[in-house]
C-alpha cells in the first residue's frame, strides 16, 4: 500500500479485506481504509441456483474468470475453488473453470465451453470483463450459452441475467463515507459495510433468442425484466 495516512474509501471491494491484511476487522478497520466490501464469490452458489432454475436439465456449467485486473491471494483462490466444487456437487452440476489473461483468450474460453458441452456460464465481472463486455456478450449470443453476470450493466445491452448488488446504491454509500471523513470522522472507526440486498435482472429478448422460457417463479423474483 502506497500510503497509510491518507483516508481511502473503497466503493466496492471484491476481496475479503481482512484476509488480505488491509483492515483489522470489519467493525473497526483500524487504519486509513474503510468503505464497502462485496464478496462476489459468495454469491456464486445463488447464481448457480438461478441458472439451474432457468436452464432445463442443466448439468455442465462454466465459470469465467480473469487474471488481469484482480489479485486474489492463493489461499483465498484455493478456498474459493473448494467452495464452488461443493456447491456444484450439491446441485448436481459439473464445473469447468476458464481463466483469461487477455482479450485474446476469450474466444478460446468460449470454444472450450462449447467443446465441454457447457449449457451455462457464470461470468465474474471485475474491471476487465466490464471493459470487454461487448465481446463477452457477442460470444454468449454466438455460442448460444446461458450466462449470468454480477451486474445489470451486462443485461441491459443484451446479456441474459444478472444477480448482484445495486452499484448506484454502493456508490451513494461511498459518498456518505467521504462526507463523514471530510467532517472529521476517522476511517479506522467507520465499519466496513457489506450489502444485504441484491437484485435479479432478466432479459426476456435474450432468453427467447436462446430458446429459453423464463419460469414464472423467476419472473416473480426478478427486480427488473427487460425486453
Amino acid at each position: 500500500m502506497e500510503t497509510k495516512t491518507i483516508p481511502i474509501v473503497i466503493g466496492r471491494a471484491d476481496e475479503n479485506l481482512v484476509a488480505a491484511g488491509l483492515v483489522d476487522s470489519l467493525a473497526r478497520p483500524g487504519g486509513n481504509i474503510t468503505g464497502s466490501q462485496l464478496l462476489n464469490d459468495d454469491l456464486i452458489p445463488k447464481r448457480l441456483e438461478l441458472l439451474k432454475a432457468l436452464v432445463p436439465n442443466l448439468s455442465k456449467v462454466a465459470l469465467l474468470r480473469e487474471d488481469v485486473t484482480t489479485s486474489v491471494l492463493p489461499s483465498i483462490a484455493t478456498q474459493f475453488g473448494e467452495q464452488v466444487a461443493i456447491v456444484a456437487r450439491g446441485l448436481g452440476l459439473e464445473i469447468h473453470t476458464f481463466i483469461v489473461r487477455g482479450a485474446g483468450d476469450l474466444a478460446a474460453a468460449f470454444l472450450g465451453m462449447k467443446k465441454n458441452h457447457d449449457q451455462g456460464v457464470v461470468v465474474m465481472s471485475p474491471a476487465f470483463m466490464f471493459v470487454h463486455r461487448r465481446v463477452v456478450l457477442d460470444f454468449e449470443a454466438s455460442h448460444r450459452i446461458a450466462a449470468i453476470y454480477e451486474l445489470r450493466v451486462f443485461v441491459e445491452p443484451g446479456g441474459l441475467m444478472s444477480y448482484g448488488v445495486n452499484v448506484a446504491e454502493m456508490q451513494r454509500r461511498a459518498a456518505v463515507y467521504v462526507d463523514k471523513i471530510l467532517k472529521g470522522a476517522k476511517p479506522a472507526d467507520l465499519p466496513i459495510e457489506q450489502p444485504s440486498e441484491f437484485e435479479l435482472v432478466i432479459n426476456l429478448k435474450t432468453a427467447k433468442a436462446l430458446g429459453l422460457t423464463i419460469p414464472p417463479s423467476l419472473l416473480l423474483r426478478a427486480d427488473q425484466v427487460t425486453e
